[in-house]
């Protein structure tokens, strides 16, 4: 009798030093998958959240906050949706990202593994996006991360600068209204803002 009893205990024991374990592996593994997740993931994984909560808040290089929603991603850089719908959309380099301010419950949700994406927009890079702001002649308020805000319409995008025709915000790049042109490295970016939508991205 006193024999089934050591052996119940000793089955017990082993039973919950086994669960231990599988519990210390588990959460292993998971630092080991969170060691390997870029920012780039964990931002994809806003796009789309469940808008109950409040918007993340975006600090950047220039000393700008921005609230926003993601609304695209691409290799190196992602689209707000800011909350002041009076402002136009905001494209930010990765690099030009400070920090994040989100809810517990988007933090955790970003966190998750991802489903892979394979989508041409995910490849796009800061360069191609501003390539295409040249061919749309969209105006735009380039952000610098010294904190200064250039408008006007960028002309040319470069490998890694773009060169920037100066003119008052809103108007549209006619010559006679051209103020200055800038020569701006994409190192000096801290994100640019369109005069349209995120959609326009």
């Amino acid at each position: 009798m006193r024999w089934d009893r050591f052996f119940d205990d000793l089955e017990a024991q082993f039973a919950s030093e086994w669960e231990a374990e599988r519990a210390a592996l588990d959460t292993e593994a998971e630092r080991l998958r969170l060691s390997r997740v870029p920012l780039h993931d964990r931002l994809a994984a806003l796009r789309g959240r469940e808008r109950t909560a409040a918007a993340p808040s975006f600090e950047l290089t220039d000393g700008g906050v921005i609230a926003a929603e993601v609304s695209s991603i691409g290799a190196d850089w992602v689209a707000l949706d800011p909350v002041d719908s009076r402002a136009g959309a905001a494209l930010v380099p990765l690099t030009s990202i400070v920090a994040i301010g989100a809810g517990y419950a988007d933090i955790l949700r970003s966190a998750r593994p991802v489903e892979a994406r394979s989508s041409l927009t995910d490849r796009m890079t800061f360069g191609f996006v501003l390539r295409d702001l040249v061919r749309r002649r969209a105006g735009v308020a380039v952000h610098l991360t010294a904190g200064r805000a250039l408008t006007g319409t960028i002309d040319r995008a470069g490998a890694d600068h773009l060169d920037l025709a100066l003119h008052e915000p809103g108007a549209p790049r006619r010559a006679s209204d051209v103020i200055g042109y800038r020569l701006i490295p994409f190192s000096s970016i801290a994100w640019v803002r369109l005069d349209g939508p995120a959609g326009v991205i």
